[in-house]
């Protein structure tokens, strides 16, 4: 059975890209073995077959989730995730988290989705000319503080409620969305290089996640197949 359709990713790309460098042996997870095809100069040489079935189970898997109705919340806390992870959720009508995770964005859900709502409330209030009313020095603390809270909750506006599952760019540096992702019994995936526990997952997508073409390619891949499972928007013409 061909599991692999849309996700499939042309093995030159993938080679071009550098998808198969891992990390060096010296700092090798010894539960990414069989996802290493072999070690050359000390570095890990991830088995790009591998990769390739594991990125079709995995955009199977999410594929299903959007079609039930399910929430998945993209973090890309890494400067080389950050663009394609905010353009997949942005086209998948998903919420995204980027540069920076807030503590408690899942354990306390509640609080930072009332920081969300406050956001949307001043957004309102400055497209009705309501901040007219206050003296210029007030007008730019509110612009200030509307700054910095659009930074932090505007990927997080279509969060609205928990997610039912979380993707990661990276695995070594996602320790702590996993971390508040487990402890809520949300599903996790992630782009996993051979230093990194595939075991604190549910999905793996085993690749060099160092390299924005080769964490591109992957994310794009994701895009052509989930497009079709995303929730559909009216737009109005003028």
């Amino acid at each position: 059975m061909n599991i692999m359709t849309e996700t499939h990713i042309p093995y030159e790309d993938m080679l071009k890209a550098g998808m198969h460098f891992g990390r060096k042996k010296t700092v090798f997870n010894p539960r990414m073995q069989p996802y290493v095809y072999t070690v050359r100069d000390g570095i890990c040489i991830i088995d790009l077959l591998k990769t390739q079935a594991q990125l079709g189970i995995t955009g199977e898997f999410l594929k299903k989730t959007m079609q039930s109705g399910g929430i998945i919340l993209f973090v890309a806390l890494t400067k080389q995730s950050v663009d394609g992870i905010k353009d997949l959720a942005m086209a998948l009508g998903m919420p995204y988290v980027i540069d920076r995770w807030l503590g408690g964005t899942l354990t306390n859900f509640k609080v930072i989705n009332n920081r969300v709502k406050k956001l949307e409330e001043m957004e309102k209030a400055l497209k009705a000319g309501e901040m007219d009313k206050y003296t210029k020095k007030e007008r730019v603390m509110l612009s200030k503080e509307m700054a910095k809270m659009t930074t932090h909750f505007e990927g997080l506006k279509k969060l609205t409620r928990m997610p039912d599952v979380v993707v990661v760019s990276s695995l070594k540096e996602s320790a702590l969305p996993i971390h508040e992702a487990t402890k809520m019994g949300v599903k996790v995936v992630a782009i996993t290089n051979t230093d990194s526990d595939p075991n604190t997952v549910n999905y793996i997508v085993p690749a060099n996640d160092r390299s924005k073409k080769s964490v591109d390619l992957i994310l794009e891949a994701l895009k052509t197949e989930l497009r079709s499972a995303a929730p559909t928007t009216t737009t109005t013409t003028q």
